[in-house]
């Protein structure tokens, strides 16, 4: 038997910016004045008025915007691992179709998709949304895909000790579609198999099948 669940944008998914000192200007670990300044300087290089009306609100705009987008780097989306329960449970757990938003490190533009997390089990099981805000954690960063998902992969190893792990992450970067070689509809899909699921070929076709279904032979 297999537990699957499919993911989405729910609330539970969603993890609060953490508090701040904004009193001086500092939300969660990120300085919010010193991104005003960068932004009005960028829209000076560029040839714009950081001053005129339009334009005039934008940097602080853009300060909160990059407050919630790296919120990731001041948070710990381990800890959402470390309260499990013990259960005798041997198949695999999945869950599908997580959607989030993280930051290519190369641009900082958007790449935007969905993970699929799976894993067999040692003993310990976590509640289903702990992987969502795991997700959520590690993608609220500047970062590349392939390491996310390794991230992701090594974190649940490691904090579970299950006997597999499979990450396949599907995404749509920005800095392909809108810039440089313009590919609108491009896909990049990575993956991360740990454990069994490395291992075992047999394994991890009963993984990838649950993920993908009949969308792939």
């Amino acid at each position: 038997m297999t537990a699957e669940l499919h993911g989405g944008s729910g609330d539970e998914q969603r993890s609060a910016p953490q508090p701040g000192n904004r009193s001086s200007g500092i939300d969660g670990g990120i300085d919010l004045p010193r991104i005003e300044r960068a932004v009005r300087e960028i829209l000076a290089a560029v040839g714009e008025d950081p001053d005129r009306e339009g334009l005039v609100e934008t940097p602080a705009r853009v300060a909160r915007m990059y407050a919630e987008m790296f919120r990731g780097l001041h948070s710990k989306p381990r800890q959402h691992l470390q309260k499990f329960f013990t259960e005798k449970y041997d198949e695999v757990v999945l869950v599908r179709d997580i959607s989030f938003c993280s930051m290519c490190e190369h641009h900082l533009l958007p790449f935007m998709g969905k993970a699929h997390i799976g894993y067999l089990p040692n003993g310990k099981v976590v509640g289903l949304s702990k992987l969502a805000r795991v997700v959520d954690g590690v993608a609220h960063r500047p970062q590349v895909q392939e390491r996310m998902t390794e991230e992701i992969a090594d974190m649940l190893l490691e904090e579970l000790n299950a006997k597999g792990v499979a990450v396949v992450i599907e995404a749509s970067h920005s800095c392909m579609t809108i810039r440089g070689i313009r590919k609108p509809g491009s896909l990049c899909t990575t993956s991360a198999m740990k454990g069994i699921f490395r291992k075992s070929l047999s394994t991890r076709a009963e993984v990838m099948q649950l993920i993908y279904g009949d969308r792939r032979v």
